[in-house]
């Protein structure tokens, strides 16, 4: 698959924050992080809704300035980021959405098979904002996977799916990480155990 083999050969980042301060105000969001993503490593966050997991995402892509402190060993082009909410062009097929993010000209006998891996094949040449919320996330996921980043990130990945949809596309995502760290924020405790990912409590890993 020409069109999706840099993924493989696209590396793993070691991610550093140190010390990492982000203020809205009065509301301290980030106090003092300091976390080490591994290279290679897959890291489940866990921490309630509103507790900064949307911050540190956004200070990590380069969307927010942080405060303080320092994020090494990553650039906004080496992260591939699924967003809580799904951000597809809805009047582009499964297929164009996904192809949308790969290098050069992508075959779209290459993103067919890579989407054919978690979606009907009858479906994958339909306008997205024809298909069901549970399809749309998948594409999300899928066009998140193909981009040849160094990290992936995903927020909050699996609402909206079935237990049975759900395990078939983590597995999916095991299938197609090919090394890459990964990081995901996820409510489930279940999902960490599928995954085999190390756990991150956000409020233990900040100071004051």
């Amino acid at each position: 698959m020409d069109s999706l083999a840099s993924i493989a050969a696209c590396g793993a980042a070691e991610v550093r924050f140190a010390d990492v301060r982000k203020s809205y105000g009065a509301n301290r969001v980030l106090r003092g992080l300091n976390l080490t993503l591994d290279g290679g490593g897959m890291y489940c966050l866990m921490a309630p809704s509103g507790s900064g997991k949307t911050t540190l995402f956004r200070v990590l892509l380069g969307l927010e300035p942080y405060d303080a402190g320092s994020i090494t060993g990553v650039s906004a082009g080496d992260i591939s980021m699924m967003f809580q909410e799904d951000r597809l062009c809805e009047a582009l097929s499964a297929i164009e959405n996904v192809a949308l993010v790969l290098p050069g000209r992508a075959r779209r006998s290459d993103v067919r098979e890579l989407l054919s891996q978690i979606l009907p094949a009858t479906c994958l040449d339909q306008p997205v904002m024809e298909l069901s919320g549970g399809m749309r996330r998948r594409v999300s996921l899928a066009r998140a996977v193909a981009y040849p980043g160094k990290l992936l990130v995903l927020d909050e990945p699996f609402t909206g799916l079935d237990a049975q949809t759900r395990r078939q596309v983590i597995d999916f995502l095991l299938a197609n990480r090919h090394g890459r760290t990964l990081l995901v924020a996820t409510h489930g405790e279940q999902d960490a155990e599928f995954l085999d990912a190390r756990r991150l409590n956000l409020a233990e890993l900040q100071g004051e």
